[in-house]
């Protein structure tokens, strides 16, 4: 069989399992074009940011090594866009979102409601009530807040909680899901 880019792929007994378990998910079985076309081994990231209206659009991992450019991208774009200070995020969170999107089988960029937060920008969050946790793990570089267009917020939690490396938490009411590289922890409301 070949696939959109010229190259042969086959069908395994883990891709037709991993195809089972996006329709129990509700997700769709075909694979996003953009995951058939890549090399075996790069990582990409695409993200809308839904305060700025900034995109990203990078490979950030590509011959067993994290690539500078794309992992330099990503921290600035994950920035604090209150107070625009930047963090080096830990490559972890990018992994597990990588894996996440490849899970969610979309074509669909994440779109960014919260990446890093600096410590004024999390004590000011908290001041106004925003259930926002002293020790947030936004301010360490190990937590985002996401949507994922065309899926619920039912779905991407639930996504993210199969894959069993980190805090998730649903927020149905501002229609975000927090994943984190902390403890393993589910949370929803």
């Amino acid at each position: 069989m070949t696939d959109q880019s010229g190259s042969n792929s086959q069908w395994t007994r883990r891709s037709t399992l991993i195809g089972g378990s996006a329709l129990l998910l509700g997700f769709s079985p075909a694979a996003p074009a953009i995951a058939r076309s890549r090399p075996v081994g790069v990582r990409r990231l695409a993200f809308f940011n839904l305060h700025t209206h900034e995109k990203v659009d990078v490979d950030y991992f590509a011959d067993g090594r994290y690539i500078s450019d794309g992992v330099q991208a990503l921290d600035h774009f994950m920035r604090d866009v209150r107070d625009g200070k930047s963090f080096r995020m830990k490559r972890d969170l990018y992994d597990l979102l990588f894996d996440l999107h490849t899970r969610m089988r979309t074509n669909e960029p994440f779109h960014l409601i919260s990446g890093y937060r600096s410590p004024g920008t999390n004590a000011w969050l908290r001041s106004i009530g925003r259930g926002v946790a002293k020790r947030s793990l936004h301010m360490s570089g190990l937590a985002c807040d996401i949507r994922v267009p065309g899926r619920s917020t039912g779905q991407v939690w639930r996504a993210a909680r199969g894959l069993q490396r980190g805090g998730v938490g649903l927020y149905t009411r501002s229609k975000f899901v927090h994943i984190d590289i902390g403890p393993v922890r589910y949370w929803g409301s």
